[in-house]
This record gives C-alpha cells, structure tokens and sequence, in this order.
C-alpha cells in the first residue's frame, strides 16, 4: 500500500491527541460522530471510520504508524494480541501485506 502522509489531514491529528487523552480513548467508540466533528474530519474521512476502513484511511493519508490505531480506538484494546479484535480488523484490511513473524526468525 503506496501511503502519502499529509500532516495536516484532521484524521492525523485526532489520533495523535486522543492517544494521549485516557478518558477520551476509552470513550471513543461512544463518541465518535461528536470527534470527528469537533476535529472536521471531511466526508471522506467520516466515511471511513464509520467503516474503519484503514486502507482508505491510509490513501487519505493518515500516518501509517496510526492506522493500527484507528482499529484498536474502535474495537478497544483490551487483551491487546493478535487474536483481539482491532488486530483481526487490521488483519482482514491488509490480508497478504502483512508479513507474519514465525517462531524461530531472528
């Protein structure tokens, strides 16, 4: 997946600022029409995370480092492996990109 990281896309400022507000991360799910309007997140940007939808998410040009975040600000973070459910959305988005570490790989 080509990623052009705009800066100033609203989508990358939500993540970076609700990461670090604990009442505001655990609530996110709840609240996340109300978020993106007071970020003016753009239709596009809405339609996405109505969807999470990373893939589009990432064309729009959120921070690659944020999009495993999109996932886990949706479908929380609790029991945070890979088998939660914010790692399987991550995984069914990405399917055959993601490249799988195997036990024994150094």
């Amino acid at each position: 997946m080509a990623n052009e990281f705009d800066p100033d896309l609203p989508s990358n400022h939500l993540i970076f600022e609700i990461r670090r507000d604990r009442a505001l991360y655990t609530g996110f799910a709840g609240r996340m029409e109300e978020v993106m309007e007071s970020y003016n997140l753009s239709e596009a940007e809405r339609k996405a995370w109505r969807a999470v939808d990373v893939v589009e998410l990432g064309r729009l040009g959120v921070h690659p480092y944020f999009l495993p975040q999109v996932t886990r600000l949706v479908h929380g973070s609790a029991d945070n492996d890979s088998k939660s459910a914010a790692a399987q959305a991550y995984r069914n988005a990405f399917g055959d990109q993601i490249v799988e570490h195997k036990k024994g790989d150094a």
